[in-house]
């Protein structure tokens, strides 16, 4: 895994000391994800910046990488794992190609030269890559179908900039820290659930998942490889049950393979549960003994922990169930609240964004931990998602809302902010719009009635607009600290193929993620199977709450607060004076409790501050 970035510019020469510099700079704001090397490539118009963390072949898959060609020179930034590297390679041998490394960037490379554009049908991983072919002066991007690896750019009268974080983007000389009335619209009504292809800065777009980029002296211009597609599902229950299991069977070998250490991440709960074991099963097949497994948690949380319908069990006590069944290494690392409060400015560094507070926050402080010990991870994320897990999947009123389930709030978020912000960015309408365009998007199937409809619906919505949210989150906050997060769940087979199976068959025995349960059984001990779902873990200490809530009222009571041009002030002082803001439920919207409505203002507030934010409507 890596960290990329890019600058074409038809008016400069880019090898000049003063240019060199900037692209210096841009690649340097990527060090966190590729800690073990940098490298830049210059040729006239264009530029290209790596950091690298190397995963395979570490002694050889320096980049850019470069091959001189009989068609003409090609060099590749590429962040990402190509899980059939070995096909490749060996179709392209068949070819006559050969190699001088072991390493993915040069199958992906030349696979590049030998199909062009449709290079990226073939691929299975988690990718995002730049491709300057110098005969054409011609540049090509791609990012993977499910959107694992992130990829932003910015364009210009005569130039164009790309890369993997914003944070390599601000430093290019033509692009701003400016956010409009969308940006604005997104932090405030929709964020932390970013819409897909927006960068939140003016300036700066997003490649969405599944799509290319070319750029060349017409402009850009963008095409879909990959998006979901409807048809009739053909197995019956038992049929669909093996089918997944054999995918994620064959997906999780593939992931497995690396030149350094691979652990899991381990919550006790079915779905890294799931991975925990076919990889303790992997290691017992090639002699590679125990599995390193790591959990998070906090303090006094044992003390403070209050069962709901949101987290209806702790985890600790499953973590050891699972520990003792496949007798992995394990690693529990818990945080204090004083480290949990200060990660949250972390994560806007990382990120670059505000973004889902503590849950952010955490997951880099767990990472960090995690990376004194492995260099890649496995994680479950995104089978709620592919396989119906979540509440809202299952509740008549976010099934009937005409919006986003996780958005429920959009009108209690529009009255916190200030009468002239909210005619200005029309924030429900923004919201209602975006649903809108979501849901034009959905390959509706001929003849399909309405609940099966519905089903898909939402299906759709979660794979495409809340999935992304949490792959960005993963990859950012574990990249934060150069450690590799694979999440097998995302795998496009296995995503597409259970995007069309009946609801009936996904819950089966009337269960969420029935069908996941039961494709698993016989692989792990049947309470873990049948484990009721439970969140990523976050604090139930009221001192983070006390922390957080004293800290943003203090940021009111300073004038030079940005939060003062967005927000009613006295609304956030009377919502920490009630109730309700010492709750750990989500009742401000789907995607945040009391406790992180303050966190969120204070990540909001620190950002606009750090990245020095500029504001025009």
């Amino acid at each position: 895994m890596c960290g990329i970035t890019g600058w074409i510019d038809w008016n400069r020469d880019l090898a000049t000391s003063h240019n060199t510099a900037i692209v210096e700079q841009m690649t340097e704001t990527l060090t966190a994800r590729g800690p073990d090397a940098k490298g830049i490539w210059i040729a006239g118009s264009c530029a290209l910046g790596h950091r690298r963390l190397a995963v395979i072949d570490p002694t050889n898959g320096a980049q850019p990488m470069v091959i001189h060609h009989e068609s003409g020179t090609y060099a590749i930034a590429y962040n990402g794992e190509l899980y059939n590297a070995s096909e490749l390679r060996e179709d392209l041998l068949h070819k006559g190609y050969k190699f001088r490394t072991h390493c993915d960037t040069e199958v992906l490379l030349v696979a590049y030269i030998e199909w062009k554009q449709a290079c990226v049908e073939r691929l299975n991983g988690i990718f995002a890559f730049a491709v300057w072919e110098e005969t054409e002066q011609r540049l090509f991007m791609a990012r993977d179908r499910l959107g694992v690896k992130p990829l932003f750019y910015a364009e210009g009268e005569g130039w164009f900039a790309f890369g993997s974080e914003p944070k390599a983007l601000l430093k290019h000389p033509n692009i701003s820290p400016i956010i409009g009335s969308e940006g604005v619209a997104e932090i405030f009504i929709v964020g932390p659930a970013r819409t897909p292809g927006h960068g939140i800065y003016k300036q700066l777009r997003e490649l969405r998942p599944g799509k290319t980029l070319t750029y060349d002296h017409n402009g850009s211009r963008s095409s879909t490889y990959w998006q979901l597609e409807s048809y009739e599902h053909e197995h019956n229950e038992e049929q669909t049950a093996q089918h997944v299991r054999e995918l994620l069977l064959d997906t999780v070998e593939r992931q497995l393979v690396s030149d350094v250490p691979v652990c899991t991440l381990l919550s006790g709960g079915l779905d890294s549960s799931a991975l925990t074991a076919l990889t303790a099963l992997h290691h017992k097949r090639n002699g590679l003994g125990q599995v390193n497994t790591f959990s998070v948690d906090y303090v006094d949380n044992d003390k403070h922990f209050k069962a709901h319908s949101f987290q209806p069990n702790a985890d600790e006590p499953w973590i050891q169930r699972m520990v003792e069944e496949l007798q992995t290494k394990h690693h529990y690392i818990k945080f204090d609240t004083p480290e949990l409060v200060d990660s949250l400015t972390t994560a806007v560094h990382v990120r670059d964004l505000p973004g889902m507070t503590d849950i952010d926050g955490s997951l880099y402080l767990f990472c960090r931990e995690i990376k004194k010990h492995a260099t890649v991870a496995l994680s479950g994320e995104a089978a709620d998602e592919v396989f119906g897990g979540y509440p809202w999947f299952h509740r008549e009123e976010a099934l009937s809302a005409s919006t986003f389930p996780w958005a429920l709030s959009v009108p209690l978020r529009t009255s916190l902010l200030k009468p002239e912000i909210a005619d200005a960015i029309k924030g429900e309408q923004y919201a209602a719009d975006r649903y809108s365009q979501a849901v034009a998007e959905v390959p509706l199937l001929n003849g399909e009635d309405e609940a099966a409809s519905r089903m898909r619906k939402m299906s759709y919505l979660n794979i495409t607009r809340f999935m992304p949210t949490l792959l960005d989150r993963k990859d950012r906050m574990s990249m934060g600290v150069g450690l590799e997060v694979r999440v097998p769940y995302t795998d496009h087979r296995l995503v597409q193929y259970a995007f069309n199976v009946p609801w009936s068959i996904k819950t089966h025995g009337h269960r969420e993620k029935g069908l996941l349960r039961k494709a698993l059984e016989g692989l792990l001990p049947h309470d873990v199977l049948y484990r009721k779902k439970s969140p990523y873990p976050k604090t139930h200490n009221p001192s983070y709450l006390n922390a957080v809530r004293t800290q943003v009222l203090q940021r009111l009571d300073d004038p030079s607060s940005p939060l003062h041009t967005f927000i009613q002030a006295d609304r956030i002082r009377s919502i920490a004076a009630s109730e309700e803001a010492s709750s750990n439920l989500p009742w401000f919207g789907q995607l945040m409790s009391g406790p992180q409505l303050f966190a969120y203002l204070l990540q909001i507030d620190y950002w606009m501050r750090s990245y020095q934010i500029q504001v025009r409507f």
